[in-house]
C-alpha cells in the first residue's frame, strides 16, 4: 500500500506542528501563564498516521488526553486548542469551562472523553453500532494508553463490539507507562495486541515510531471494518518522553539515560530521514515548514491570551439536562 507523496508531506508538517504547539504549551505552563498541561510529545507519529488513515470527513473520533497531535490532524486548530489550554470562551470542547485535553468538537465529530481512564471505550463501541444501525458507512476510532486495557471497560467494550461486529478500531497507544507504572509491574504479556484473541478480533502490533506503518495499519482496520469484518484491536509501541502531566516528576520512576536514548528514536527524526532518504525532502523546504509552524503557534497563543474568558453564569451550564 503505497502513501501518496503529497500525504507524506502533509503528515510531516502536521507532526512538527504538533510538536511546536505541545512545545509552547509545556512552556505557557512552566512559566505560571496556564495552569495544567498533559504532552503528547513522542506519540505525534501514532496519531497523525491514524488520523490520515481514517475518513475525516465523515468517521468519529475518541480521543484519549494525549491526543495533541491527533485531534490537529483530524480538524481542530491550534487557535481552537489554546483556547482550551487557556480556559477561554470560544474553547469548542467545552467552553473554558473544563481541564485541558479534554478533546471535543462537535462539527468535526470528536467526541469529549471523561477524566476516569477508559470511559470512552464502550462509548465509541455505542456510537459504531449507532452508526451500523443506521446504516451509515462510518467507522469510529477510539484511543488510550496501555495502562486503561486493565479497566473493565476495555474488555466490556471489545466483547461487545465483537459480538455485533460494530465498525470500530480500538487504538492502544503504548508508551510503556502508565503515570509511573511500566508496563512489565501491569500485565504479564508483552503486546497488548494479544488480548484481542480472547473476543475473537484481530489484533495488530505496529512501530507507534513508524508514521507510515501506523497509518497502513489503521488503514487495513478501518477498510476491513467498512467492509463489515467488525472490530480490530491495533496497538502502536513508542515511548512517552516527558512527565506524565506537567505536575509530574519522572526522575521518580525512570533515568535520564533512557528517556534520552528514546529520544533519539522519536517519530519526527524517524519520519524525517525516511523522507531525506527518499528526496521528499530538504533543508529549505523543512526550514519553511518550521517556520510556518511557529508562526501558527505564535499567532494562536496571542489569539488565545486575547480571548475573553467564559460568563460566570457559564459555570453551572450546561450541567443538567434542558439547561
Amino acid at each position: 500500500m503505497d502513501v501518496p507523496v503529497e500525504t507524506l508531506h502533509e503528515m510531516f508538517y502536521q507532526i512538527v506542528l504538533a510538536r511546536t504547539l505541545d512545545e509552547r504549551m509545556w512552556v505557557l505552563q512552566r512559566q505560571g501563564q496556564v495552569a495544567f498541561h498533559i504532552s503528547g510529545m513522542g506519540q505525534e507519529g501514532i496519531q497523525v498516521g491514524a488520523a490520515f488513515a481514517m475518513d475525516r470527513e465523515r468517521d468519529f473520533l475518541f480521543p484519549y488526553y494525549r491526543d495533541h497531535a491527533f485531534v490537529l490532524a483530524w480538524g481542530m486548530t491550534p487557535r481552537e486548542l489554546m483556547l482550551g489550554l487557556f480556559a477561554r470562551k470560544g474553547d469548542p470542547a467545552s467552553g473554558g469551562r473544563q481541564m485541558p485535553a479534554h478533546y471535543g468538537h462537535r462539527r468535526l465529530r470528536i467526541v469529549s472523553q471523561s477524566s476516569p481512564v477508559a470511559t470512552q471505550i464502550p462509548q465509541a463501541v455505542g456510537i459504531a453500532l449507532a452508526n451500523e444501525l443506521r446504516g451509515e458507512d462510518v467507522v469510529t476510532i477510539v484511543c488510550f494508553g496501555e495502562g486503561a486495557t486493565s479497566k473493565g471497560d476495555f474488555h466490556e467494550g471489545l466483547n461487545f463490539a465483537a459480538v455485533h461486529k460494530a465498525p470500530v478500531i480500538f487504538l492502544c497507544q503504548n508508551n510503556q507507562y502508565a503515570i509511573s507504572m511500566p508496563q512489565s509491574k501491569q500485565m504479564a504479556i508483552e503486546n497488548v495486541s494479544d488480548k484481542a484473541v480472547g473476543y475473537g478480533m484481530p489484533g495488530v502490533t505496529v512501530d507507534g515510531n513508524d508514521v507510515v506503518a501506523v497509518y497502513k495499519a489503521v488503514r487495513e482496520a478501518a477498510e476491513r471494518a467498512r467492509s463489515g469484518g467488525g472490530p480490530t484491536l491495533v496497538e502502536a509501541k513508542t515511548y512517552r518522553i516527558v512527565p506524565h502531566s506537567s505536575d509530574d516528576d519522572d526522575r521518580l520512576y525512570r533515568s535520564r539515560e533512557e528517556v534520552e536514548r528514546w529520544k533519539k528514536k522519536g517519530p519526527i527524526i524517524r519520519f524525517r530521514k525516511f523522507l531525506y532518504e527518499n528526496n521528499l525532502l530538504d533543508e529549505e523546504s523543512e526550514a519553511r515548514l518550521q517556520a510556518q509552524a511557529i508562526a501558527e503557534v505564535d499567532e494562536a497563543t496571542e489569539f488565545a491570551r486575547q480571548a475573553p474568558f467564559p460568563d460566570l453564569k457559564n459555570a453551572i451550564r450546561p450541567v443538567y439536562y434542558g439547561d
